[in-house]
């Protein structure tokens, strides 16, 4: 009988945010002003990087690809969340499912390694500056971004594909906005203990030792700015690390209270809020912080508005 359900199960059925229908249109304005937000921002942020000479550096090199995953992962997520305010019942084809989960799986992994490479990029920066140029080639740029967009690959296949060779109940009601493994973990009938053990080895994996990276090259950033006699020295430093480290603390701090938190207090509903702020505000969030905290980048925002004026005249 579970084979059957399995051979006729051809789509899901999305809980959404809330089943609450007052809140239906205010969170749907909500979340629509976010996404174009965030559309508009790492959009911007990538043909900016592209456009302005000034910004041919690897540190934005890193930041292009950093706004490129942003733009993934909450456009692999945000339409079909809007669209589940606006209908009477949110459904996604079986196919659609599973796409959607390896696209969000390979973006946010692509996203922390992403940013243990923009943090080892700082290290070198302000720790080796005369080599900078040498050590932060072209290709080692290149380097640290295929190899995190192949691992993060690897790691979305084996996933996505575990999961949905699994055989389904028939039921098809998932408690989340999107398709994320471990609701869909809950309509398995089959047994999950090897899908579990992956998905737990992989996210362990994946924090710890990106978070490692940062760590280790913020504490000998640390070191070296503390060795550095100079006040205006120190403050130039602080300020090309403060954007990067703000990002990576909202990041962290998220993904550590979905992860950490008590089972006796785990459940699906803190797990959508916490995925709402990490598929839509922190990809906002991102450009803006680059944007306020970087006067390369508010330099070259003002040079292109100027020229887009004058081309308006």
């Amino acid at each position: 009988m579970e084979k059957q359900n399995l051979s006729v199960l051809n789509e899901f059925i999305l809980m959404g945010v809330t089943d609450l229908p007052e809140l239906q249109a205010p969170f749907f304005v909500l979340f629509f002003l976010i996404y174009v937000a965030s559309m508009v921002g790492n959009l911007g942020m990538i043909i900016l990087t592209k456009l302005d000479n000034r910004l041919q550096t690897p540190m934005y090199f890193f930041l292009r690809h950093l706004a490129f995953i942003d733009f993934g992962y909450s456009t692999a997520v945000g339409p079909k969340m809007l669209v589940s305010f606006v209908t009477r019942e949110n459904t996604i084809p079986y196919n659609w499912c599973a796409i959607q989960l390896s696209l969000f799986i390979f973006f946010i992994i692509s996203e922390l390694f992403v940013l243990a490479a923009m943090a080892y990029d700082r290290y070198v920066a302000i720790c080796s500056p005369l080599l900078y140029t040498v050590i932060m080639s072209q290709k080692v740029c290149w380097v640290l971004v295929i190899i995190p967009y192949l691992f993060s690959a690897f790691l979305s296949l084996i996933t996505t594909i575990k999961i949905f060779i699994s055989s389904f109940c028939g039921h098809n009601v998932i408690s989340h906005f999107y398709c994320d493994s471990l609701p869909l973990l809950t309509l398995i009938c089959s047994g999950t203990h090897d899908i579990e053990l992956i998905i737990l080895i992989f996210s362990a994996f994946n924090l710890v030792s990106s978070l490692s990276v940062v760590l280790v090259s913020y504490i000998l950033i640390l070191v070296a700015i503390i060795r550095m006699n100079s006040a205006e020295g120190r403050h130039k430093a602080f300020s090309t690390c403060g954007s990067h480290l703000t990002v990576v603390v909202i990041l962290y701090s998220t993904l550590f209270f979905m992860y950490v938190q008590p089972k006796s207090s785990h459940s699906f509903e803190t797990d959508k809020m916490a995925s709402v702020f990490y598929t839509l505000v922190i990809p906002m969030l991102n450009p803006i912080i680059y944007s306020l905290r970087n006067k390369e980048v508010k330099d070259a925002l003002q040079k292109l508005w100027k020229k887009l004026c004058k081309a308006c005249i």
